[in-house]
């Protein structure tokens, strides 16, 4: 999501209560609309969840709650994405969000529910009876080689995410 929909820092800083320790926000009291405040007023705010993140509205248009924290703790609006570094899609907290390209991003990301193997990037090949290991870099797959044991494959890779600069929690648990 981008941050067309988000209102600018200052703005955000009236009608929210943002903290970074826990991620979570209060609506402000706005004293031009007793009837909001009456009902809203230090009650938590963007609290819908959709495909794991939290999300809600300002003035009627949908805002992404970590985009909102980013905005709100840093006075601007992200350039890029926003990554959620634990993988928690709903944990705002600021220590667990980063500003990234689309592709630091991507070396972030949980393991596939369809992977097999139980470590991203492994794979078995049938036509060889050998294990494959590659890896995604500058948008391509770089073969690392086929092995007769399982482990060198997957050492194969873990050594190539440390060269090529894949975060520490890429390929993490689905669970």
């Amino acid at each position: 999501m981008t941050s067309d929909n988000i209102p600018e820092p200052h703005v955000l800083r009236q009608l929210l209560r943002y903290d970074p320790d826990t991620g979570k926000f209060l609506w402000k009291e706005r004293k031009q609309s007793p009837q909001f405040s009456a009902r809203y007023a230090d009650k938590e705010a963007l609290t819908s969840v959709r495909h794991g993140y939290m999300f809600g509205e300002i003035f009627n248009k949908p805002v992404a709650a970590h985009r909102v924290a980013f905005t709100i703790h840093h006075g601007r609006h992200p350039k890029g994405e926003v990554d959620h570094i634990n993988g928690d899609r709903s944990d705002n907290r600021i220590s667990n969000l980063r500003e990234v390209t689309r592709t630091v991003n991507a070396r972030n990301m949980k393991k596939s529910a369809a992977n097999r193997s139980g470590v991203t990037g492994v794979s078995f090949y049938k036509a060889s009876g050998k294990w494959q290991s590659r890896i995604m870099s500058d948008g391509k797959y770089l073969h690392l080689g086929y092995f007769d044991k399982f482990e060198d494959a997957v050492c194969a890779r873990k050594v190539a995410e440390r060269e090529i600069g894949y975060h520490p929690n890429h390929g993490r648990s689905t669970d």
